[in-house]
């Protein structure tokens, strides 16, 4: 996502101009489809940073992010807060919200941890990308991709160990066994590779 600062002015004019071309904001995530029932939403601190590395952070982050999205009438079935990154894969009603509810939980947070650690004006979150889910093989896949992700970033050796993730309601409502159905019969594989290029130039 940041390769954009290693590059060239001229490499950089060059892919701007790629991205207007196609009509993209020229250094935010595009969104493109707007007409499906679930999304996958995903939001990045700046520069990846570890903004969210207590475990008081990522309830908060969770609190405030169920708040914003019940309260529009939308619903969110998976979830999964890390240290730098969070992904909810989300019911939608209304596509055009997105970005007010957003602008709210990130701006409302980024003010109290700004005060908190007297760091005012700081960039703490790059802002969020989301994806159409396409069929049920794609949710059910989805489902295992963020309850999967702790691992995948090295953050937990397995899904269990992590405790800002919905996996922890499949397991006391379906049960283990259930999960382990569910991984088998729709494995991650390469899911969610070549996503740094579809989020943007991180500038």
């Amino acid at each position: 996502m940041y390769e954009y600062r290693h590059l060239t002015p001229e490499q950089r004019a060059e892919l701007i101009r790629e991205r207007l071309a196609k009509g993209y904001p020229a250094h935010r995530p595009p969104h493109l489809v707007r007409d499906r029932l679930f999304y996958l939403l995903t939001a990045t601190c700046y520069e990846h940073k570890c903004q969210m590395k207590e475990e008081s952070r990522r309830q908060q982050v969770l609190q405030r992010l169920f708040e914003a999205f019940v309260n529009k009438g939308m619903e969110i079935p998976a979830w999964v807060v890390l240290p730098n990154h969070y992904h909810i894969l989300v019911q939608i009603t209304d596509f055009d919200a997105l970005n007010k509810i957003f602008r709210s939980v990130h701006g409302a947070i980024s003010r109290q941890w700004n005060l908190e650690e007297k760091a005012t004006g700081r960039l703490v979150w790059y802002g969020y990308s989301d994806r159409a889910i396409r069929s049920e093989r794609h949710y059910y896949t989805t489902l295992n991709y963020i309850h999967y992700n702790p691992v995948k970033h090295g953050w937990a050796k397995s899904p269990y160990d992590w405790g800002e993730s919905s996996v922890h309601w499949y397991l006391q409502y379906y049960g283990r066994e259930w999960l382990r159905s569910l991984w088998t019969e729709y494995p991650v594989r390469n899911y969610g590779s070549g996503w740094d290029d579809y989020l943007g130039l991180g500038s």
